[in-house]
């Protein structure tokens, strides 16, 4: 490890704790929806598709947008100002990889079916094939929810460590 400034472990420290709690923040946020949300607008479909609707509905895709987009922001720049300090951007990148692999999986499972879900909603049945996906989505979603949860336990160690330096 090169010879670290007291500014650059600063640095290293605000964006690192940044990340982290933008992490749980977002956690919290997916436990919510998880365990309130998800089971509202999953009870009684396509009756209970109108909370997925926009400007009808509990829409959280702005909501969504904008916190992955800061916290994304945060966690590069984590990285960025961690990057001198091996050990720490080792786990960094290795949380990242895993992070970026579970957004792919939202943006090309999750989104979609959701975006699907929403435009039955006026629909007056659905088929058995929608519900068996309303019942894969909701379970894969709890497999998801507990990967970012992990994601984020992850950063606990790291900012340990990081404060460490100092000492």
């Amino acid at each position: 490890m090169e010879s670290l400034t007291a500014t650059y472990i600063t640095r290293a420290e605000i964006w690192l704790c940044i990340t982290t709690l933008l992490y749980f923040l977002m956690n919290g946020a997916q436990i919510f929806e998880t365990l309130i949300f998800v089971p509202k607008w999953a009870s009684s479909p396509p009756d209970t598709f109108k909370f997925l609707q926009d400007g009808k509905g509990t829409s959280l895709k702005f909501f969504w947008i904008i916190l992955h987009s800061l916290h994304e922001l945060a966690f590069i720049f984590a990285i960025i100002f961690c990057w001198k300090i091996d050990p720490v951007r080792n786990w960094l990148l290795a949380l990242f990889i895993i992070h970026a692999a579970v957004r792919v999986w939202t943006l090309t499972f999750f989104a979609p079916n959701i975006i699907q879900f929403q435009s039955l909603a006026s629909s007056s049945s659905i088929s058995e094939e929608i519900v068996s996906r309303i019942s894969l989505w909701k379970t894969l979603n709890y497999i998801r929810v507990a990967i970012y949860i992990a994601i984020s336990i992850g950063f606990i160690p790291l900012c340990i460590k990081l404060f460490n330096i100092r000492q």
